[in-house]
């Protein structure tokens, strides 16, 4: 046997460790004398103590050892009672055992009660079955009569009839019996048939019976909700499905009324897509749409269930059959006006308040959530196509405006003026008139329309100024071959200035933003080769009446006194005074250019090698005359407004020194100063200025053109040339007897 200590392990250690406790207390209070003195205290409280907690534990160990006892004893009572209760399930068993040939006898009864059930329930149903056929001819009749909630009645009760046998069929396997029923019940197929024509032939006409006779359209709705309900119930059960199910009336319900509103308003054959019956078709449809959606909001929303949400519905169907309908027009090759209708309508008029913004559609009608009409794609393609009309249109009237233009140039009579006086013609005006005017328009529609419409203005002004230029150079040709032909040439150049100048100023008020009033460069560049053009015509004409008197410089004749200089002057005031047609910018340039002209012709005249000084004499009248002719030359231009500091006569001044110089040994610093202010100045000209001084050595030459080639000059970028333009004619060849090498 094991002692207590080694059966309690727990226990010793427990008393170890109280020990243990008891001896530290004890440590701590009786560490010093005094303390002892209150050892007998200690002991007689600590006593109490043990002695009122074994009696605690006596009391809880005794309460233990109850409940133990009576637990004991229930698990006795509940041994008994599980013995007793398989006695007696034993004792059933063997009583089931003896009973169970009795129970087949109860399976033959049974069978009997299942037959006898359904007899019983056969015939129930016979008089119904035998008043079939007559019931569908009541049905019929009442069909007939428009009496349809009776004629649904009954249909409803015949058709439950024959699903009731069809489900008792199906629930017992016999398919083929079926078949006999159906046969049976066959004419319940046209009595759907002809209820459901009059239904839909009511929902067709929904919109005009909710305001004279909404009791039908009542009625039809009533049936297909009956139906919509014994649809979802046999769907709900789906455990036999009769023929026929589901009918799905409510759908074919919205079906209908879809076919009704398209094939009112938008399937009709022919619409004419031309501008005025287009206009028509859309004001029809707009007038027909606000109308029957008034009626669909004030009274079909009344005979519906609220479920159907019979206005939106009706709601998305105009717009979807609108969305089709506009896509079917433009897929047609539609002029300029038909276009812009079809953006309007779709953009403006279909949201504004006389359509779908009507007050008495909202706020029930709302077809922001729709999505637009027109898809963006569709309005820039549409966009697109309307720019390609209104540019072939402009092109047009740009080019007839052109042609009139022109013959106006053959008239017996000068252009018309202004109340300046300066000549002009309607010319810019037409043409601003029709850019501004087809901005203006696209502007109704969006500012994506009017962006395009306005660089396509853009384009074809800066095309139209191309055919321009084209047109007066032909018409300068012309001229050239007989100058009497047209008359005032001159001045229908000039009003072209003018016109040309009217067109710069005001090209930039076509932008329709009033801060970005930009001319593009390529149209600012047209507009100046175009101004170019027309004053190179007229210095051409100038040219022509100059050039007479310029061929007979220089001459010994010229030399003793002419009047060739007095008459250039009278042909350049007789211009000028025509010039004095145009605004100030373009006479300032046309009187700068004819000066430039003057002086290069004259300075040409003096190239042309027709006369070399014989002796000091002769240059000096040589430099005598310079200085007249250039001093005339120029005092004509001073008092017709042109500044000497701007003219390039001043070159003849420069000449003059050079044939001057006394000294010809001066000449290479002389020249050197020529050039450097004329750097556009050749060898070949120089070579010429000093053949016509005719006292120069072969040494000077070389030495001055020595210099030259060591003193190249660069022109600078705002230096204005003019011996660039002056061509010296190629030094003679000597004459040889035959061919072969020249000596």
């Amino acid at each position: 046997a094991s002692s207590p200590d080694e059966e309690w392990p727990e226990a010793e250690k427990a008393e170890k460790l109280a020990r243990g406790a008891a001896l530290k207390w004890a440590s701590g209070v009786f560490y010093r004398p005094e303390k002892l003195e209150g050892l007998g205290q200690y002991r007689s409280r600590e006593t109490q103590r043990n002695s009122s907690i074994q009696s605690r534990l006596k009391s809880t160990v005794q309460s233990y050892l109850e409940g133990v006892g009576a637990g004991l004893e229930q698990l006795r009572s509940a041994a008994q009672e599980v013995q007793s209760v398989c006695q007696d399930l034993g004792a059933a068993r063997w009583a089931l055992l003896d009973s169970a040939d009795r129970f087949q006898g109860l399976q033959q009864m049974r069978a009997l009660m299942a037959e006898h059930v359904q007899l019983a329930s056969v015939v129930q149903v016979l008089p119904q079955l035998f008043s079939v056929q007559e019931m569908f001819s009541h049905t019929l009749q009442l069909l007939h009569g428009q009496h349809l909630l009776e004629a649904h009645a009954e249909l409803m009760m015949m058709e439950h009839l024959r699903d009731d046998i069809l489900s008792q069929l199906h629930l017992r396997g016999l398919s083929s019996a079926q078949t006999t029923v159906l046969s049976y019940f066959g004419g319940l197929q046209e009595l759907n048939e002809s209820l459901a024509k009059q239904l839909w032939d009511i929902v067709g006409n929904s919109l005009r019976l909710v305001r004279e006779d909404p009791v039908l359209f009542v009625t039809a709705v009533r049936i297909i909700e009956r139906e919509e309900k014994i649809d979802d119930t046999l769907l709900l059960e789906a455990t036999f499905l009769p023929p026929g199910r589901p009918k799905g009336w409510k759908q074919k319900f919205y079906q209908v009324l879809h076919e009704t509103i398209t094939g009112a308003h938008f399937h009709a054959p022919g619409t004419d897509t031309e501008g005025p019956g287009l206009a028509k078709h859309l004001a029809t449809l707009q007038k027909d749409i606000v109308s029957e959606l008034r009626v669909v909001k004030d009274l079909m929303v009344q005979c519906v269930p609220a479920h159907y949400n019979i206005l939106s519905i009706c709601t998305a169907t105009y717009h979807q059959a609108l969305t089709s309908h506009l896509q079917d027009i433009l897929r047609e090759d539609l002029d300029k006006q038909a276009l812009f209708l079809l953006l309007e309508w779709a953009l403006r008029v279909y949201h504004s308040p006389e359509m779908m913004g009507h007050p008495d559609l909202l706020p029930e009608v709302d077809v922001s959530a729709l999505g637009p009409l027109m898809s963006p794609e569709l309005v820039d393609q549409t966009e697109r196509k309307y720019v390609v009309k209104v540019k072939a249109s402009v092109l047009e009237w740009m080019q007839r405006t052109l042609e009139v233009e022109f013959k106006e140039w053959f008239r017996e009579e000068e252009p018309e003026t202004d109340h300046q006086g300066f000549y002009q013609s309607a010319l810019p005006v037409i043409v601003m008139q029709m850019l501004n005017e087809n901005i203006r328009v696209a502007a109704l529609i969006t500012d994506s329309l009017q962006q395009k419409v306005y660089n396509m203005a853009l384009e074809e002004l800066e095309a139209f100024l191309g055919r321009l230029r084209e047109a007066l150079a032909q018409c300068g040709k012309e001229h050239q071959k007989d100058r009497t032909v047209p008359k005032y040439y001159v001045a229908y150049l000039l009003a072209m200035l003018n016109n040309n100048l009217a067109l710069s100023s005001s090209v930039s008020s076509l932008h329709p933003d009033t801060a970005r009033r930009e001319v593009p460069a390529s149209l600012r560049a047209a507009l100046d080769r175009t101004q170019k053009k027309t004053c190179q015509l007229l210095l051409e004409e100038l040219l022509l009446d100059l050039q007479p008197l310029c061929l007979q410089l220089p001459s010994r004749k010229w030399l003793s006194g002419s009047q060739l200089v007095s008459s250039m002057c009278e042909v350049v005031d007789r211009y000028a005074n025509d010039f004095s047609r145009v605004r100030k910018p373009i006479f300032t340039l046309l009187l700068t250019e004819s000066e430039l002209l003057v002086a290069s012709q004259y300075l040409r005249a003096l190239m042309q090698k027709k006369m070399v000084c014989k002796n000091e004499e002769e240059r000096d009248q040589l430099c005598d005359r310079l200085l007249q002719d250039a001093t005339q030359l120029r005092d004509l231009f001073c008092g017709l407004g042109l500044d000497q500091s701007q003219q390039s006569l001043e070159a003849v001044f420069a000449l003059r020194e050079l044939i001057c110089l006394k000294d010809p040994a001066l000449l290479s610093l002389e020249i050197l100063g020529f050039i450097t202010k004329y750097p556009d100045v050749s060898d070949e000209h120089i070579s010429t200025l000093l053949d016509l001084r005719g006292d120069v050595s072969r040494e000077v030459r070389h030495m001055v053109l020595e210099m030259m080639a060591q003193n190249p000059q660069v022109v600078p970028e705002s230096y204005r040339p003019i011996f660039s333009t002056i061509l010296v004619p190629a030094p003679e060849l000597p004459f040889c007897l035959r061919k072969g090498k020249c000596a």
